[in-house]
């Protein structure tokens, strides 16, 4: 998609997290459920940003083009990467399909859920931002999920960055932080409104480090001291990032209180990439600051698969010779090595607790937290409460 910010440079497309159900009936059309065990999900169904957007943004907009998905689709898919999301990762963990964007409605199966992740989401309305309604196609009911088993899909949200990062752009840091509780009151209702219409299993991703993606580092060539951290990521926008997950945990926290039936899973995505982010080279990959697809140089940038002019000449900003060196895809999103990576640092770690909470019967379940350390992370805890 075509880049043309400063700074943190995210797109700034509003979405809902909730409202777009209304057109859609959940869950799966699909096989008998015995026999499996209780995290065997007939369907996902996920909310978020271009972090887990798997073709909406380029379905009602602007067509992806080369040289997005070109390491493992092989051609342009809508998706903000060389390859597979960490989305791709947990489906595929789950011996389900890859999703469907909702918004990609011609001749798409629904059967194992959908995605209405779109890229520049945010979850509170912001002036700039804009959207318009998505395709309205008729489906045929055999490519539609059965609402008897909306109660058994797993939804995931993955969705703040973008909040963030218009945060950074529109007021100051504290001006910012003021607002975090409306924001993470809206993502509560969203998810009581699912739960309302049966979802009952849920993960929760908060954001990640923002201040480390190389877009923005690029604007800090020779910082003050007390600027960057030691890996070299800002820290003022990190602490900022830090604060909206410890009140989305919190607001995670007082959902299990208001939704006793519900599993609620807060996974923590920002340890889990700070973890790489700091030690890149410890698991294969070239530094942060690296990009893969896209030319940035002395405030000169031509996002990936874009030409430019730069100093009379154009540049075409195509991709490095091998992705699966590079953390980041295109200085915002990351390549398919580092999805991988993300996505094996957590899904295990979530699923074992999950299990666990299925096989307790409901009289047995109580309000208790727990705390798995991810011992592939080494500051990746995730906290699943049940």
């Amino acid at each position: 998609m075509s880049h043309s910010f400063p700074a943190v440079r995210m797109e700034v497309v509003r979405v809902f997290i909730a409202g777009s159900l209304a057109f859609f009936v959940f869950s799966v059309l699909g096989e008998e459920m015995t026999g499996l065990s209780p995290c065997d999900f007939p369907a996902i169904y996920n909310f978020g940003d271009s972090n887990s957007d798997t073709g909406g943004i380029s379905a009602a907009f602007y067509p992806a083009g080369q040289p997005s998905g070109e390491t493992f689709f092989h051609n342009p898919t809508g998706r903000a990467s060389n390859g597979r999301l960490m989305i791709d990762f947990i489906a595929k963990r789950l011996r389900l399909p890859y999703l469907s964007a909702y918004l990609n409605s011609i001749g798409t199966n629904f059967k194992h859920g959908a995605n209405f992740a779109t890229g520049g989401s945010t979850i509170r309305r912001l002036n700039e931002s804009f959207f318009a309604n998505g395709p309205r196609n008729t489906l045929h009911r055999r490519n539609l999920p059965r609402p008897e088993d909306f109660s058994k899909a797993l939804y995931t949200i993955d969705i703040g960055q973008n909040d963030i990062a218009a945060g950074f752009r529109t007021m100051s840091n504290e001006q910012f932080e003021a607002v975090i509780p409306e924001i993470i009151d809206q993502l509560a209702a969203a998810v009581q409104n699912l739960y309302q219409q049966g979802a009952r299993t849920f993960w929760i991703h908060n954001t990640g480090p923002i201040g480390c993606l190389p877009v923005t580092l690029h604007y800090y060539h020779k910082p003050m001291s007390g600027i960057l951290d030691e890996h070299g990521c800002v820290i003022a926008q990190n602490d900022v990032a830090k604060e909206f997950n410890r009140q989305l945990k919190s607001g995670v926290i007082k959902l299990r209180e208001q939704l006793p039936d519900a599993a609620l899973t807060y996974v923590d995505v920002f340890a889990a990439k700070y973890n790489l982010i700091s030690n890149p080279k410890k698991h294969g990959f070239v530094d942060v600051r690296n990009i893969c697809c896209g030319y940035h140089e002395d405030y000169n940038h031509v996002w990936c698969g874009n030409k430019g002019r730069i100093n009379g000449s154009e540049i075409y900003a195509g991709s490095c010779e091998d992705p699966s060196m590079y953390i980041s895809w295109d200085g915002v999103h990351y390549t398919e090595a580092a999805n991988h990576w993300f996505a094996n640092q957590i899904i295990d770690v979530v699923l074992e607790p999950l299990e666990s909470f299925y096989l307790k019967s409901l009289h047995e379940r109580t309000s208790s937290t727990t705390t798995i350390q991810n011992s592939g992370a080494s500051k990746n805890s995730l906290e699943v409460f049940y």
